[in-house]
């Protein structure tokens, strides 16, 4: 998401450059500092960023008509940072964020008097076009909200349209890559407000029997973990965890992409690698940076390479050469985008998911303005830009082979469909879908 400069939030550069060349030509224009910085603001993000309007529909005139005109009206630099913020909003870039340069590294976002945030104790997903909640704690569970119940009303608004005008609020100031990246979002995150908020509910349960709920906000997390209802009893760290579903299939949460995930894998294949099948749920990973190859080879035989698309020969000591299946959200990002799309851009595994994943994966450059104030950090090309059919991930993100939707009678039972189709899937595995045959690769379960 767009990184402002909010308290918790702060982006810290040590950007001490100087002003570019083109700043002269901006202030021979005779604009104030604002105004210089906003021209050339869009001259240069249309110039590295332009390849991405078409594709995510981006009618740039219209942006740089009403962000002049509106820098016309900044004042202060408090102003001109939330301008700017907003201005990177509107390239639906997920990793967009304004950077304080020496000049600007007091600036703060304006206090909205709220201060911190807490979660209501609850996240939401879409089912169809219906609002259902995903699972409950805290507060909302207190309140009589459970998993797999619709939520008909918030605050006397329909749902749909509640949460809709929740999405269009946080893209004014926020770059999300993609609508469904957004969606998932607010589902989260977004729910977030101020301890002591009171949020009433209609509430429908599965047999659609409505139901008023009040829900007031204490302390509870808006970060989500991925999983609706992960297998109990899973072991390992905050970044990768791993454990046994219960039909005896392996299964490994990666949440965080670390360095040193092959080697967090070798831990896990260790302790699940004999499992008939194998579950690699990426829900909610935040991404991060990890050799790919290595990764990847960790899930060819010993002996063997895996030729596709790519090449990845075997690696490190425990390989699991059995079926796969793969799943992702809207939640995937970045380096969980890439990690996960290689299973099935490289033949190797199964992806299914909600939705595709947040299309936030690229090459990122920095602009400094000419006042000095601030830096724009933007994404210029897509990583991976032999997925999707030479589409790269950017503003797409990595499509599975099947949508799942969450089944709200599966929530009510406190069980992740997502899961509970992944073991399906493995009990029949679809090999015409997948090249990658375990029997070939001389894989015996």
């Amino acid at each position: 998401m767009t990184r402002v400069l909010r308290p918790g939030l702060l982006v810290v550069a040590a950007l001490l450059a100087c002003p570019p060349p083109a700043a002269a030509r901006a202030a021979a224009a005779g604009d104030d500092v604002y105004v210089q910085d906003v021209r050339f603001a869009l001259e240069e993000l249309e110039k590295h960023c332009g390849s991405f309007f078409q594709q995510k529909g981006i009618e740039w005139d219209k942006v740089s008509k009403a962000f002049l005109k509106d820098a016309a009206k900044v004042k202060n630099d408090q102003e001109h940072l939330v301008l700017l913020t907003r201005l990177l909003a509107r390239l639906e870039d997920g990793h967009a964020g304004v950077q304080p340069l020496e000049k600007g590294k007091d600036v703060r976002w304006p206090d909205d008097g709220q201060g911190a945030t807490v979660g209501p104790g609850m996240f939401w997903c879409r089912i169809g076009k219906k609002v259902h909640v995903k699972s409950a704690w805290s507060s909302a569970a207190a309140s009589g909200v459970k998993p797999g119940m619709e939520v008909v009303t918030v605050n006397g608004t329909p749902a749909a349209r509640w949460l809709e005008a929740l999405v269009a609020k946080r893209r004014d100031t926020q770059g999300f890559s993609t609508d469904h990246q957004a969606l998932a979002a607010a589902c989260h995150w977004g729910l977030a407000d101020a301890p002591g908020t009171r949020m009433e509910l209609e509430v429908a349960d599965t047999d659609g029997k409505k139901k008023k709920r009040t829900v007031t906000y204490t302390k509870a997390s808006v970060v989500p973990d991925g999983t609706a209802f992960p297998p109990p009893d899973l072991q390992g760290t905050d970044d990768v965890r791993w454990g046994k579903t219960a039909k005896g299939y392996g299964y490994v949460h990666v949440r965080r992409c670390p360095d040193n995930l092959p080697d967090l894998m070798d831990q896990a294949l260790a302790a699940v690698g004999a499992a008939p099948g194998l579950i690699l749920d990426f829900r909610a990973c935040g991404g991060g940076g990890f050799d790919h190859e290595a990764f990847l080879g960790r899930f060819v035989p010993a002996g063997k390479t895996l030729s596709f698309a790519g090449s990845y020969p075997s690696a490190g000591p425990n390989p699991y050469g059995g079926p796969v299946v793969v799943i992702i959200d809207a939640l995937t990002r970045s380096a969980g985008e890439t990690g996960s799309g290689i299973f099935k851009e490289d033949g190797r595994g199964y992806l299914i998911g909600e939705s595709p994943t947040a299309g936030m994966s690229s090459q990122k450059t920095t602009i400094e303005l000419p006042s000095g104030l601030f830096a724009l950090y933007v994404s210029v090309r897509s990583n991976m830009g032999r997925f999707n059919n030479g589409r790269g991930i950017e503003g797409i993100g990595v499509l599975p082979h099947e949508i799942v939707e969450y089944d709200p009678k599966d929530l009510a039972r406190e069980q992740d469909t997502l899961i509970l189709r992944a073991e399906k899937l493995l009990e029949h595995f679809p090999q015409k879908d997948v090249p990658y045959d375990p029997a070939k690769f001389g894989w015996k379960p």
